[in-house]
Formats: structure tokens, sequence, C-alpha cells
């Protein structure tokens, strides 16, 4: 990969793809933790840890007053009940003053995509400067709790008034009642799991297990690649873990010796034992948090700070969640392209989330179905082919790892570095969720 000249660096903007907002929003740094598997090196540590030491690596790495931050918004999924507000409590951990206001988004897979987009729109408004956007997950401790009549007795309790009222506390309850109940796996409307769907969408759309199997080896070999090279040090934040303080460096969940013999040996994880998606095709459970600086143009330039892109038009869709579940960016790429009034053929570097190999064939053969594009879209003419070597080229979410909460500002991150890199001028980023929804944002390099 090598920087290229491109005319549009000498050209005007074109006034015809840019809406009339009062100000402009640029991406100035992004930066995550390593992601790393569930149940390793942050088994110890809570989603609150990994938020402020996202936070603290991208205060770090920017001269930037954090008084001076008008808001703090991050993604979090998985909740820990006594961080409910996890971006505020991170923000405080991390030594942003108590005065800068913090809020914690939850929408699925998506969630620091919005914590991105709700602060191109405070910015754009100008109700805000400087946003810190993020997000952070841990998948390692996750929230067990007591079935519903245990939790009942529980509550109850709090009124006994002598020792002799506790005694009616296991009365009605039976052994049953004091088993865990984990979170659900499962899609609360519909009672599937994503990696049903993902299964079902595969066969709707002729995505075969080889398919599957050969975009995820590619993910891997990617990532590996990447992180060989270093590609990856400029979005990664070393993480010195306690208590040792042992310093991990890089993401952990990459195989850079998967082949497709290995992957084809896996049995399917959720429709059996014909089904097509397998632990080697879908994403793992991660840990790992992410922070970005977005702000207002003028304001980032007379920091001293160079913007790395231009945050440009977004949105955010949704569908039946039975029969479209992860779909979403197949109806989002469209519509933020006529947005801008651009063609597949404009964008450079594509950042796509990868939950499921199956999701991201599927999304891409939906792209340049004449069949949906006329029944689904409503439009005359499919929306094209996106070319593979374009897609996601330093990993995804399949290898690098996907904490729910964190891989938006992931993305957009990857996505501004891989303009520099590759010499681009438009980027789309786009990204599936649970409950039938889905993102996209178009990124553009900035020219100063």
């Amino acid at each position: 990969m090598v920087n290229t000249v491109n005319l549009w660096l000498k050209a005007e903007i074109n006034p015809t793809i840019l809406k009339d907002y009062p100000f402009t929003a640029v991406l100035v740094d992004g930066i995550r933790t390593p992601f790393l598997k569930s149940g390793t090196d942050y088994n110890d540590l809570m989603a609150y840890d990994l938020g402020r030491y996202a936070i603290q690596g991208l205060l770090a790495r920017n001269a930037v007053d954090p008084s001076s931050i008008d808001r703090v918004i991050m993604g979090n999924v998985i909740q820990e009940v006594r961080t409910s507000n996890v971006a505020r409590e991170s923000a405080l951990g991390a030594g942003i003053p108590n005065t800068v206001p913090a809020f914690t988004i939850a929408l699925a897979c998506i969630s620091s995509n919005q914590a991105v987009a709700s602060g191109v729109d405070l910015i754009r408004s100008g109700q805000a400067k400087i946003i810190l956007a993020g997000g952070t997950e841990t998948m390692s401790d996750i929230p067990v709790r007591f079935k519903k009549k245990f939790r009942q007795k529980v509550l109850e309790a709090r009124k006994y008034k002598s020792p002799l009222d506790f005694l009616k506390f296991l009365k009605g309850l039976r052994p049953k009642d004091l088993l865990p109940e984990l979170p659900a796996i499962a899609e609360f409307s519909t009672g599937e799991t994503m990696g049903k769907s993902a299964d079902r969408m595969a066969a709707r759309f002729g995505v075969s297990r080889k398919d599957q199997d050969e975009f995820a080896m590619r993910s891997h070999h990617l990532a590996a690649k990447a992180t060989q090279e270093g590609l990856l040090d400029d979005e990664i934040f070393p993480v010195k873990v306690p208590p040792k303080f042992s310093v991990v460096n890089n993401d952990n969940g990459f195989r850079s010796d998967t082949s497709i013999e290995k992957l084809a040996k896996l049995r399917p994880a959720f429709i059996k034992p014909h089904g097509t998606i397998t632990a080697g095709n879908a994403s793992f459970l991660t840990d790992g948090a992410s922070a970005s600086f977005i702000m207002e143009e003028q304001t980032a330039l007379s920091l001293g700070l160079k913007p790395k892109a231009y945050l440009r038009e977004y949105n955010f869709v949704s569908q039946d969640p039975k029969d479209e579940l992860l779909l979403g960016p197949a109806y989002a790429t469209p519509k933020v392209l006529d947005k801008m009034n651009l063609k597949l053929e404009d964008i450079d570097v594509f950042e796509i989330h990868e939950a499921f190999a199956g999701q991201v064939l599927a999304v891409l053969a939906a792209l340049d179905s004449e069949k949906f594009t006329k029944e689904s879209l409503n439009r005359d003419s499919k929306v094209g082919q996106i070319p593979m070597d374009k897609i996601n080229t330093m990993g995804g979410s399949l290898s690098l790892g996907h904490p729910f909460g964190a891989t938006g500002v992931r993305l957009v991150t990857t996505a501004a570095n891989r303009l520099h890199l590759e010499g681009g001028r438009y980027a789309l980023v786009t990204a599936c969720a649970a409950g039938g929804q889905g993102h996209a944002i178009i990124l553009e390099r900035y020219q100063g």
C-alpha cells in the first residue's frame, strides 16, 4: 500500500454532494485498545476499565484540554449494573473533568456508530465543538442473575422486620428457582439466534459454506498481514493490564495459520447438521474499547490538529428482524450514496462489519441483485458489485474481533486510516445490528 497523489486533491469539493449544514464535522483521530478474545488478558477488567484506557490513549495522543470537550458519548451493549452509564464512569476514570457531560448508547452492534452520528449532529447544529465518541465492551464478565421468582423474594425480603420473617423467604421457592439466568442470545422479538438468521440469509442468497470459509480465511490472513506490517499500529494503543501491568500490544483473535482445510472440518454451529455458519466463519466473543475525537473543522485547525477525514452523510435503517435481521447494510448503502450523489464505483475504501462471513457475502449479493433491488429497494437498477480488493483490506470483525459497543468507532477509524494509506477519496462504512437494524456513513479524506 502506498500513498498516491490524486487530481481531486487539487479540485474543489463538488457542492452538489454537500448539504447545507452550519458547521462541518471532521474525524481528528481514533484509537482502540487491542481487541482480545474474551477470557484472555482482559479477563479481570470491567468495560469501565477498557473504556477509560481508550479515552486515556486518545488524550495522550492529542493536545486537547479535557475540560474543552463538550460531550463524551460511548456505545455499550452488555451493561454492568454498577456502571450503567459507563461513558460517564470511564470519562471520570480517565481524568476528564466532572463538568463534561457523558452518556451511553445501546444500539447493539452499531452502538458506537450512533455515538459518532450523535457527535456529528451536535457539531453540525452548533451545539458542540469537540466530541469524544467511543465504545467499550467486555464479554469476559457478563451479568448473570437469578430467576425472577428468586429476585422477587429478595426484593420482598427488604420489608422483613424480624428474624422470624425470613422464615417466609423459602416458602414457594423450588430448586429450579435458584438456578442462574444467563443473558439471552436470541432476538427477543423472534426468539431466533443471530447465527440461525445468518444461516437462513446465506441460503437465501446462495452463499455456500465454501464461500464463507474462503472469506473468513481472507479476513484472518489480512489481519495477520496488517499486524505484521504495522498497518494497525496507528489505531491501536497498547494497554498495561494490572496487576502485573504486562503490556498488550496487538489483537489476539486472528489466526494467521488458518486454512480452508481447517475451516472445512468445523461443524455447523446453529442449524445442524446442514447449516453453513461455524465457529470459524463467525465473529468471536471479544473484549475491547475504542475512542475518537470528532470536532468542528475550524476548531480542530485552531488547536493545531490536522483532521483525517470529513464525516459526510450517514443513515440508520431497520427491517424485519425475522427474515432480514442482518441485511441492514444492503438498505443503508444505496440511501447514503444517493444523499451524496455518488455511485459504488466512486467509493475507494469499504469497511463492512463482519458479524458472519455469510452475512457480508449475502449483503454483497443483495446489492448486486436485480431481484432484491426491485422487490426490496424499489429501485430500477441494482446498486452494483463491490470489488473484493476494496473491502476490509486489513482484516475485519471476523479476525480482529467484535466488542459490540466498540466496533463502530473501530470501523470509522480504520476507514479513515485506509484512505490515507491507499490514497483514496471516499470511504463507506456500514454495519448490521440486532433487531434488524443497520447503518452506513461516508467519509471523505481530509484535503487540508
